[in-house]
């Protein structure tokens, strides 16, 4: 039988793995240039840690690992009988492979609080895993990018994180991209002042998919939720909210003016655009998104979401948001934190799609010794080690050749993979030195050809 691999995953050519460091050594530079430091944790956590943490939705969705040994034999069998999975799983699985950087980030803040300066600015790349349906941009295995400041409420911190997402694309290249932006007290405030306010995240989830579904389709989900159709009606302009972000932000002024919560969303937001609109960004349009909820129910200010250039249909590239008291979840209470996620898979997906990539080279020799003598290979390893040591990508082609077949198949070597210089042979202390490009052959000694290749 042919064998694969696991639906929702992949594997990487080299080329693959080029292109990828190329996208994680952009956003690890801007990542430090911002002042942010790098942490790592286990790619699997206790269950107690990540379960009960994203919704029904996001449990189900989390990949359970299996004790180790005997795992059924302590299982009580009437749960066996009555094939109830949820529990069973319970008493056979201690542990999780983590299903996001944000919870184990947490739990990693309370257990190592009394070592940590704060504010903490963190950074962290790393895979995570969902039991997801795979389809395009969308997989079970896939790295994570994240930058998270806990420890600071100031709204300075969702400045420059704008300021972030703006400078990596910058630098990738990837121009038109729409960093949507709103505010989780905005939302809150509108649910108020429409009298619907038990209904929040019912409100929310329906609004966040209306580019999705369309108005017709967010009706509908929130008359299913029980949200009247006085509510309903009320609510109507955010669906067609037009104009700049400074008239949205008037037009929200005066909607939730008998909303404190919705007020203090208000002015959270104008001081960012305002912000941001002083300091000006490179490639990347801010605009306010009024309908921007995102799934998950722990932000509680400033929400983030990164739209793709408009010529490439995909999902959103990046995305995050404020959240009051994510360490709550621990137990170390009233620790403000605000962060942001680079979706790397997409991003690759954006640039190929986009022919983004033809800077990008795969690692190989500047230099390469050719072996057409078995008697000159070990005075070459030697020249081979002192360009080694002066800081040139060298190597000698392994198998000797014996033949003219096989000294040309050293040569097609050398031009599949464009190497600049090659060694020929070694006359009188003297290296036989040819330059691929200009075709340009000399004897060098191995200082002078040092001073070329570097």
């Amino acid at each position: 039988m042919k064998p694969g691999i696991p639906k929702g995953t992949r594997d990487f050519s080299s080329t693959q793995v080029a292109r990828r460091n190329f996208i994680f050594n952009t956003i690890k530079h801007s990542f430090e240039l911002y002042g942010f430091q790098p942490i790592e944790t286990p790619s699997f956590e206790n269950s107690s840690t990540l379960m009960g943490k994203y919704g029904e939705e996001g449990d189900r969705l989390i990949f359970k690992i299996l004790n180790s040994g005997d795992y059924l034999n302590k299982v009580d069998e009437n749960l066996l009988t009555e094939k109830n999975s949820t529990k069973v799983t319970t008493q056979i699985s201690e542990k999780a492979l983590r299903y996001d950087l944000t919870v184990p980030f947490a739990r990693y803040v309370v257990q190592h609080q009394n070592e940590i300066t704060f504010p903490f600015k963190r950074y962290q790349i790393q895979p995570v895993w969902r039991a997801d349906r795979p389809q395009k941009g969308r997989f079970r295995e896939f790295y994570q990018c994240d930058a998270d400041v806990v420890g600071s409420q100031s709204l300075w911190q969702e400045v420059e994180f704008v300021q972030l997402y703006d400078s990596v694309f910058s630098k990738l290249n990837v121009q038109g991209t729409t960093i949507k932006i709103n505010n989780r007290k905005i939302l809150s405030g509108i649910a108020e002042v429409i009298g619907a306010k038990d209904k929040l995240i019912d409100f929310t989830v329906a609004l966040d998919k209306l580019d999705k579904i369309g108005k017709d389709g967010v009706v509908k989900e929130m008359l299913e939720k029980g949200i009247s159709e006085e509510a309903i009606e009320k609510v109507q302009p955010l669906f067609d909210f037009t104009g700049t972000n400074n008239d949205k932000l008037n037009s929200l002024a005066e909607m939730l003016s008998s909303s404190e919560e919705g007020t203090k969303g208000v002015e959270e937001l104008r001081f960012v655009i305002d912000s941001v609109a002083e300091l000006g960004l490179q490639t990347s349009d801010l605009d306010v998104d009024v309908t921007l909820a995102r799934g998950l129910n722990y932000y509680t200010g400033a929400i983030f979401e990164v739209s793709a250039p408009k010529e490439v249909k995909i999902g959103s590239i990046g995305g995050g948001g404020r959240y009051d008291d994510l360490t709550g979840i621990f137990g170390l209470k009233d620790v403000s934190g605000v962060g942001i996620s680079f979706g790397l898979d997409r991003i690759y997906l954006v640039m190929e799609e986009l022919g983004l990539f033809e800077a990008v080279e795969l690692p190989k020799p500047k230099v390469l010794f050719l072996n057409f003598d078995e008697s000159e290979s070990l005075a070459k390893m030697k020249a081979i080690n002192e360009l080694r040591a002066n800081g040139v990508k060298t190597e000698l082609y392994p198998d000797v050749a014996t033949s003219n077949n096989q000294q040309k198949k050293q040569w097609k070597y050398v031009d599949k993979r464009g190497i600049e210089f090659v060694i020929t042979s070694i006359e009188d202390e003297q290296l036989k030195f040819k330059n691929t490009k200009t075709r340009e052959e000399k004897l060098l000694t191995i200082k002078e050809i040092i001073k070329i290749v570097q």
